[in-house]
C-alpha cells in the first residue's frame, strides 16, 4: 500500500520533529514546515493526504490557512494548538478542520485520530454498500457528493461532520449513544474523551442553523443524540 503523505506546519521546530518521528514510525511519509505560506505553496504543488496545522504561525495563521485550503480541497485537516478555549476550537472546526487537539497532547492520541480519519476514508471508498440520499425536513444529505444542502445550498460540512450527521440521520428516531458514535465515526474502540462527539454536534448544529435548516439534533441527556423525522 502506498504511504500516506502528511504535511505538518508549526513554528515550533521541536513539536514538528516530535510529531514527525511518531508518524514516520507508524509508516507515514511526512514533510514539515514552520510557517503557513510554505505549507500552502507545497500543497499547491503536491497535495498531501492530510494536513496537521498549528494556529499561531508566521505569514499565514492556521485559521486563514484552513479556510484557503477548504476552498479547493476536502483533504483531512487536524489543528493542534495551545489555544484551548471553546471559541478557539469552534473557530478552527467551523472553518473546516476535521479535528482539534490542544497542546500539550499525547503523540499517540494524535496517531490514533489520524488512523481513525484514514480508516473512515478508506471504508467509504471500499464499502460495497449503497447508501441512499436522505431528506429530513428541508435538508438533503447526499452520500455520493458528501454534501448536505438546505434549499439547494451546501452548508459546508467536513468529512467527519458529514459522516456523523449521516449516521444519525440513517438511524433517525433512535437514540444513538456517544460510545456508538465514537466507535462508528471515529473508530475508537477503547475509552476516549467523549467531548469529541459533543464538540462536533455543536458545530453541525450551528452550520444547520446558520443556513436555515429545520433538521434538529436532540440531546438525549446522559446518553447521546437523536434526529427525529419531523418538521
Amino acid at each position: 500500500m502506498e504511504k500516506k503523505l502528511i504535511y505538518i506546519a508549526d513554528d515550533e521546530v521541536n513539536i514538528c520533529n516530535i510529531i514527525k518521528s511518531f508518524l514516520v514510525r507508524e509508516g507515514f511519509e511526512v514533510e514539515t514546515f514552520n510557517d503557513g505560506l510554505s505549507i500552502l505553496e507545497a500543497f499547491n504543488k503536491k497535495p498531501a493526504d492530510m494536513l496537521i496545522l498549528d494556529i499561531m504561525m508566521p505569514e499565514i495563521d492556521g485559521y486563514a490557512l484552513c479556510s484557503l485550503i477548504r476552498k479547493k480541497s476536502r483533504v483531512p485537516i487536524i489543528i493542534v494548538s495551545a489555544k484551548d478555549t471553546e471559541p478557539n476550537k469552534i473557530a478552527g472546526l467551523t472553518l473546516g478542520s476535521d479535528d482539534y487537539l490542544t497542546k500539550p497532547f499525547s503523540p499517540m492520541e494524535l496517531v490514533a485520530r489520524i488512523k481513525s480519519i484514514f480508516r473512515r476514508i478508506e471504508f467509504e471508498k471500499t464499502t460495497g454498500e449503497t447508501k441512499q440520499t436522505l431528506k429530513i425536513c428541508n435538508t438533503v444529505i447526499n452520500p455520493d457528493t458528501k454534501l448536505v444542502e438546505v434549499n439547494g445550498k451546501d452548508i459546508g460540512l467536513t468529512g467527519m461532520e458529514f459522516s456523523l450527521l449521516y449516521y444519525l440521520a440513517e438511524h433517525r428516531d433512535r437514540a444513538v449513544s456517544r460510545s456508538e458514535l465514537l466507535d462508528k465515526i471515529w473508530g475508537f474502540e477503547n475509552e476516549v474523551e467523549t467531548r469529541a462527539t459533543d464538540d462536533m454536534i455543536k458545530r453541525v448544529r450551528k452550520k444547520l442553523s446558520d443556513t436555515g435548516s429545520t433538521l434538529k439534533i436532540d440531546t438525549v441527556w446522559g446518553f447521546g443524540f437523536r434526529i427525529q423525522n419531523k418538521e
